[in-house]
C-alpha cells in the first residue's frame, strides 16, 4: 500500500481527480448508508441532491489527491485575502486557522505554512495516529512537512498548541470534526444539534488569538487550488458555549460559500465515541502554559 501511495504521489493532479471522481460515484452507488447520510445532511442544510451532487465526485477527488498532497510535490495554490492573516500575525497573539471538511482541507495548512512559517514559525496541528503501521508512517511524514508541526491529541499536544499561540505562531483545526465524549458540547449546526469540539473556542479565548476561516477549493481540470482566507468578525464571545455556536455559524457560512465541495457524507451528527484519553484531554479548560 505504501508503494501505491508513492506511485500515485507523482501522477498528474488532473488524472488523480478524474479517477477520484469516478470512484466517488461508485462508492455512492454501492453504499446505501453513505448515500442516505449524504442526502440527509444536505437536506438538513436546505440543499436538494441536485444542488450538491457535484460533492459526490469531490469526495472521491479528496481521496485520490491525498498521495500527492501527503508525499508528492505540492500543487499550485492561490491565496486570496492574505492581508487578514498578515494583520493577525502582526497583532502578536497567534492565529487559529479553522477549516471545515470542504475542498482540500489537508492542503490548507500546508499552503499557509509555505506562505508564513519562514517568518512566523511553524503551524501546529493535532493528529490522531492511524492504527495501520503503513498509514501511520505516511501520516507522520505528511503532517510534519516543512513549516508544519503535528502534535498528538493528548494534553501534551494541546499544551503545545497553547504555547505556539502565546509565541505569536499559528495552529490549525477542523472544528466540524466530532470529538470524543467529554471534549465537546451539543450545539446547533444547520439547525440540528451536533456534538461540537470546544477546543477551537478555548484556544482563541485563552490566548486572544485571531480566528481565520479557511477553505481550499479545487479548480477544474486539476489546475490547482484556491485558498480563501477570512477573519472571523466580530471576535468570539467570552462564554464558551456561545463561542462554540459562533464557530458553528461561521462554518455554516464557509460551507455555503462552496457547498459542491463539502463532505456531506461525513457523520456530523453521530454520537461521540468514548475515548480513554478524554479525561486528560479535557484539562486544558483551565491550563495556563508556563506554570
Amino acid at each position: 500500500m505504501l508503494f501505491l501511495f508513492r506511485l500515485l504521489s507523482v501522477w498528474p493532479l488532473g488524472l488523480l481527480h478524474a479517477l477520484g471522481a469516478a470512484m466517488g460515484w461508485v462508492t455512492f452507488a454501492l453504499s446505501p448508508t453513505y448515500r442516505r447520510r449524504f442526502v440527509a445532511n444536505a437536506a438538513q442544510a436546505g440543499y436538494s441532491f441536485g444542488e450538491v451532487r457535484a460533492a459526490v465526485g469531490h469526495a472521491g477527488r479528496m481521496v485520490f489527491e491525498m498521495p500527492r498532497i501527503w508525499l508528492g510535490r505540492l500543487p499550485h495554490c492561490t491565496l486570496v485575502n492574505q492581508a487578514c492573516v498578515e494583520r493577525a500575525y502582526a497583532a502578536g497573539k497567534g492565529v487559529v486557522f479553522l477549516t471545515p471538511h470542504i475542498g482540500c482541507f489537508e492542503l490548507s495548512v500546508q499552503c499557509a505554512a509555505q506562505q508564513w512559517s519562514a517568518t512566523h514559525g511553524e503551524i501546529t496541528v493535532l493528529y490522531r495516529p492511524a492504527r495501520q503501521a503503513w498509514l501511520a508512517h505516511i501520516l507522520e511524514t505528511a503532517r510534519n512537512r516543512s513549516g508544519v508541526k503535528a502534535v498528538p491529541t493528548t494534553l501534551s499536544g494541546v499544551r503545545q498548541m497553547i504555547k505556539a499561540l502565546r509565541t505569536g505562531a499559528a495552529v490549525g483545526l477542523l472544528p466540524d470534526q466530532v470529538p470524543p465524549q467529554g471534549l465537546g458540547v451539543w450545539s446547533p449546526f444547520f439547525g440540528r444539534d451536533a456534538y461540537t469540539m470546544t477546543l477551537a473556542a478555548r484556544l482563541a479565548l485563552q490566548t486572544g488569538a485571531t480566528v481565520i476561516l479557511a477553505r481550499c477549493e479545487r479548480q477544474p481540470w486539476g489546475r490547482g487550488f484556491t485558498l480563501y482566507l477570512e477573519e472571523l468578525a466580530p471576535p468570539l464571545s467570552s462564554g464558551l458555549e456561545v463561542a462554540v455556536q459562533e464557530i458553528n455559524a461561521a462554518m455554516e457560512r464557509t460551507i455555503r460559500a462552496c457547498p459542491r465541495q463539502y463532505l456531506w457524507g461525513y457523520g456530523r451528527y453521530k454520537q461521540p465515541r468514548v475515548d480513554k484519553l478524554s479525561p486528560a484531554q479535557s484539562a486544558p479548560a483551565s491550563t495556563e502554559e508556563g506554570q
